[in-house]
């Protein structure tokens, strides 16, 4: 090996703690980024498939009140 090779050998071994733990770091962040995005595509993807597909039934009703009217009415001519 020439002399270059050898002493850029010597070199990266020296840094080798140094290089693998920014190793470790880059390929957490990109776990973790990963992660962060997937999360975001399937609670996207979970939100705009309930808003599609759920239909808020509204129950609405009439009270014909006319009798209880009536009798009020009533009550307070006598």
């Amino acid at each position: 090996m020439s002399q270059e090779k050898v002493d850029r050998y010597k070199k990266e071994k020296a840094n080798r703690q140094q290089i693998m733990k920014k190793e470790k770091r880059e390929k957490m962040l990109w776990k973790i980024g990963g992660s962060a995005l997937a999360l975001v595509l399937v609670g996207w993807i979970g939100f705009s498939a309930y808003d599609h597909f759920h239909v808020e039934t509204r129950n609405t009703y009439q009270v014909d009140t006319a009798a209880v009217d009536d009798y009020l009415n009533n009550m307070d001519a006598e």
